[in-house]
């Protein structure tokens, strides 16, 4: 039999590196490492390496097959070893591995104490440049904000919002996916909860009254939070509301350092 031509690894004549290429919008099955174990979901990964001027293209199945050989949870350390693994067998010097899935999370009621389920989006990205390694945390969590001014100077009620608080961080130890949740929804007007029953409704409607929060009230007393935590070492924190009075968005963002 004839060998089989290896046109990837072919000399490339152009002599123009490729920054990063390889495969978006892979779904599969995965296991995420949780703060009570583990968590099954479905994540959509982009995983990329860089390419040197002569060589013609990388080998996309070799991306492919690395996922369909990883076995165990995904967590901070599996990550890495994916991302070191997937150089090594593409002959990289640099690449990048991000996850994006819904993470669930079982939550109760605060008067009925009826449970319910409610999705966040994250998030998980491994990346080695120039021999170094790093990791980043993304979580968007959906509260609640009430607007001080609206409460201010009407007569009787104000008008508030959903909000999409978007937190993503480096650290220099594990910071679970739970603790930015909870992080984030401490400080805002109100957290939300997919099941509500009418005692509940009336309960985050006054909790909501009685903490309005402009969106830079959000972003600052999450910024707060996030800095007095040894473990992270630099974030950004957005907070998009979606007005409901208005048929635009209010935005802040604060970056750290």
């Amino acid at each position: 039999m004839n060998a089989i031509a290896d046109v990837q690894s072919s000399l490339d004549q152009r002599n123009i590196p490729i920054n990063q290429v390889g495969i978006k919008g892979l779904r599969l099955p995965v296991r995420i490492a949780t703060q009570e174990g583990e968590a099954s979901t479905v994540a959509e990964l982009t995983m990329t390496v860089a390419l040197v001027a002569t060589q013609k293209g990388t080998h996309m199945s070799r991306f492919i097959e690395l996922m369909e050989a990883h076995q165990d949870k995904i967590d901070a350390a599996a990550l890495k070893t994916l991302t070191q693994t997937m150089l090594s067998r593409l002959e990289a010097n640099a690449g990048k591995i991000s996850l994006t899935f819904p993470f669930f999370r079982r939550k109760t009621a605060p008067v009925t104490e009826i449970g319910s389920w409610l999705d966040y989006q994250v998030t998980m990205t491994g990346e080695i440049n120039n021999g170094h390694y790093t990791q980043q945390l993304q979580v968007i969590v959906p509260v609640t904000s009430l607007c001080p001014c609206s409460k201010e100077i009407s007569a009787y009620g104000a008008h508030n919002q959903r909000s999409h608080v978007t937190v993503s961080l480096r650290s220099q130890a594990v910071i679970h996916i739970e603790e930015i949740i909870d992080l984030v929804e401490r400080q805002a007007s109100c957290q939300l909860y997919g099941l509500l029953k009418r005692p509940d409704e009336k309960y985050v409607t006054e909790q909501a009254y009685d903490n309005p929060k402009f969106v830079e009230d959000m972003v600052r007393d999450i910024a707060a939070a996030l800095k007095s935590e040894p473990r992270i070492t630099e974030f950004q924190v957005e907070s998009e509301n979606f007005e409901s009075i208005h048929n635009h968005s209010a935005y802040a963002m604060i970056q750290y350092p």
